[in-house]
């Protein structure tokens, strides 16, 4: 073999000094994070750690982690802890120590209130240095995968066919139970264990309903103002022309859930919505966020349960900052309402 190849020496390899100045440029993402964690302040956060117990980690190096990791799509805690051993900005961020995974977890956990403030923190520090002008904006979703399999989920059809069953089912024991001194008892059954076990289903069931039967309520109240709206023209467009109008008037809001409707017993807040990637179905949420387009950074965001865009535009818009001023105009997909939030 006449061609010369360039190889490698693992071991040597593995001896190598590195300085982690060689592996992150001045600009990197990292580096940024840790000069404005510095700015924040972090006073609320401190408040929470009491005066007495072992070293815990500050707070600037839980939190730089964190955002760096969210900027950069790690969400999981245990890959976070892995990156502290195995990456070069992680192990920046972290300063050389490795923070395991049930500390950020609980980290995450108890502060996700002061999360939301230290990030408009860091929106005014852009703002003061220039980096975010608010003009226009963008705003989308997306879905999430909810911490639930919709194996768990039950319709509210389906939940009033097992609540029948096991009521039937109960009554069927109770009356066993009475006579059982009367007539043989099968082998083997506990009636009062059995008893038990069904009552227990039938309360979670009713959990589940109580949700389901609000949920529909909430749902009616919110069409209410539409259907009015509606039957307001109606009668409007009758007064002017002396005719009714043509076609069937707009259905009344039902407050009785429907047939489909679903309750996951792992995680009743989430529900059952179609990903637009690959069109199957799972337990999600409906994630939205609004970007500035000049300086592409996030300006605010929220998160429901509702399946579709169309009302989670007004909800999303007033996430963002007073702080920031008002946005020129917002450009929205055809999944949401083709507003535009002009300037007045």
């Amino acid at each position: 073999m006449s061609r010369q190849f360039r190889t490698v020496d693992y071991e040597a390899t593995l001896k190598t000094s590195v300085r982690l100045e060689e592996c992150l440029p001045e600009d990197h993402l990292a580096r940024f994070i840790v000069d404005i964690v510095a700015q924040l302040d972090l006073e609320p956060l401190y408040a929470h750690y009491g005066k007495r117990g072992g070293q815990p980690y500050a707070p600037e190096i839980l939190l730089g982690l964190l955002f760096y990791a969210y900027a950069t799509g790690v969400f999981s805690s245990r890959k976070i802890e892995q990156g502290t051993r195995e990456t070069a900005a992680f192990r920046y961020l972290a300063g050389n120590l490795s923070p395991d995974h049930d500390t950020i977890a609980a980290f995450r956990k108890t502060f996700l209130p002061e999360l939301s403030g230290l990030f408009v923190q860091i929106l005014s520090l852009a703002q003061a240095t220039g980096l975010l002008k608010l003009g226009n904006i963008s705003l989308d979703g997306t879905k999430l995968h909810a911490a639930a399999s919709k194996s768990k989920a039950v319709s509210y059809k389906r939940l009033l066919e097992i609540e029948a069953k096991l009521q039937a089912e109960v009554a069927e024991l109770f009356a066993l139970a009475e006579t059982a001194d009367l007539r043989t008892v099968p082998e083997g059954l506990d009636a009062p264990y059995e008893i038990a076990r069904r009552q227990e289903r039938l309360k979670r069931l009713a959990e589940a309903k109580t949700l389901l039967l609000a949920r529909a309520a909430e749902k009616a109240a919110f069409e209410q103002a539409d259907y009015d709206a509606k039957m307001q023209e109606r009668a409007a467009k009758e007064d002017q022309t002396g005719k009714k109008p043509r076609g069937k008037p707009p259905a009344p809001p039902s407050a009785t859930p429907q047939d489909g409707d679903q309750y996951n017993f792992t995680d009743p807040d989430s529900r059952i919505m179609k990903n637009s990637r690959d069109g199957g179905f799972s337990q999600q949420y409906n994630a939205q966020a609004v970007v500035d387009h000049a300086a592409l950074l996030i300006v605010g965001g929220s998160l429901s349960n509702h399946a579709n865009d169309q009302g989670e535009v007004a909800p999303t818009l007033k996430t963002i900052s007073q702080e920031l001023g008002r946005p020129g105009a917002a450009a929205l997909d055809t999944g949401e309402r083709a507003i535009s939030a002009k300037r007045t």
